[in-house]
């Protein structure tokens, strides 16, 4: 594998550093040289954030050149839009089916974009896109903050490693206290990816 490069985004409360961590773990277990950079745009308040993280025999820089990512996960949709241009006809998407409008558009300032809006940017790219309701299913497993979780076992079919390896990662990380539920959560996004596979 000559490199790949995973782009994950969201917004601040929805666990997406500690996505890109397990991520990162995973990709050195699973021998590669592993660069990260995360960018948290006043996160603490729903604002956005992004994570580039890159894998390969050697990487020598953490951000993701425009075009070249191999894998998006959006924790929430109008992000997948917000970071289009470092997308190509490449890229594997995991887009979540959720919305968390920003301050302007709450506001009135601006507009919200439609689902067609927003997966059309991905047809004209030629990438296929999972647009999954995985709000619903992690409230289905009975605790919403497990979304994270869900989503990387919804996205690990378009990983170069084994489940195994990035169940071990998710042990590495989570406390004892909540490692059960969150192992089922994986599990449950896997399962549910599986069947559309």
């Amino acid at each position: 594998m000559k490199k790949f490069d995973i782009l994950i985004v969201g917004v601040g409360g929805q666990g997406v550093i500690l996505a890109s961590n397990v991520l990162c773990d995973a990709a050195m277990a699973a021998g590669y040289d592993v660069k990260k950079t995360d960018t948290l745009g006043m996160a603490q308040r729903g604002g956005s954030v992004v994570s580039h993280l890159r894998f390969a025999k050697e990487v020598r820089s953490p951000l993701i050149s425009k075009g070249q990512t191999d894998l998006i996960i959006a924790f929430e949709k109008l992000e997948s839009a917000r970071y289009m241009e470092y997308l190509g006809s490449q890229t594997k998407a995991v887009i979540n089916d959720m919305a968390m409008p920003p301050a302007s558009i709450s506001l009135g300032l601006s507009k919200y974009p439609s689902d067609a809006e927003i997966l059309d940017g991905y047809t004209r790219l030629g990438i296929k896109v999972d647009f999954i309701a995985a709000n619903q299913a992690v409230k289905e497993l009975g605790n919403p903050k497990m979304l994270n979780i869900y989503l990387l076992g919804y996205a690990a079919r378009y990983l170069p490693f084994d489940f195994e390896i990035l169940t071990e990662a998710i042990k590495k990380r989570l406390p004892p206290k909540l490692l059960e539920a969150n192992l089922k959560a994986f599990s449950a996004g896997y399962t549910a990816s599986a069947k559309q596979s």
